[in-house]
């Protein structure tokens, strides 16, 4: 469904799992970082309201988005982490290299779920424009570190389940 028509923090607060006991790591990009640092700042938030806890929290950043994936891949390969969460911005410019990046992150952090044990969270806004970007951050589409916070823990519960 179109964010246009879903508020990105809105959610059942019922339905989310307790993540007292989950370890999460995140990657944010630093290219647009009045964006991504919002991001962060939901994803946190969202985190610690259902129990996670500071040192469960393993947060590091990358230069751009298009590095998501292999600060992703390093966070599972060297931390214990039981999700990933990878928060980046890329809005169209004048040239193709937006569809170049967009594609490549989605490809990557796809081939990371596909193959590791480790689900990665998809939380890189993809926008046409800047205000398209702070409505997604925070603004009146809420925020998606919020939505991705939430998908994390949901997640690292269906894992467990299936563990079981």
């Amino acid at each position: 469904m179109a964010t246009i028509y879903h508020n990105l923090s809105e959610y059942d607060f019922s339905s989310v799992p307790d993540a007292s006991g989950m370890r999460f790591g995140i990657v944010v990009a630093e290219w647009n970082s009045n964006i991504t640092w919002a991001l962060l700042d939901g994803c946190i938030n969202t985190l610690k309201k259902h129990g996670a806890k500071d040192e469960n929290l393993c947060i590091q950043t990358v230069p751009g988005s298009f590095e998501l994936t292999y600060g992703a891949a390093q966070m599972i390969k060297n931390k214990e982490v039981d999700a990933v969460i990878a928060l980046g911005c890329v809005i169209r410019g004048d040239t193709p290299h937006f569809d170049y990046i967009c594609a490549g992150v989605t490809q990557g952090l796809s081939l990371l779920n596909a193959t590791t044990d480790t689900p990665v969270i998809y939380g890189l806004i993809t926008t046409e424009n800047m205000e398209q970007a702070q409505d997604r951050s925070g603004g009146k589409l809420g925020n998606k570190g919020d939505e991705c916070a939430v998908v994390a823990i949901k997640m690292i519960d269906y894992t467990c389940k299936l563990k079981k």
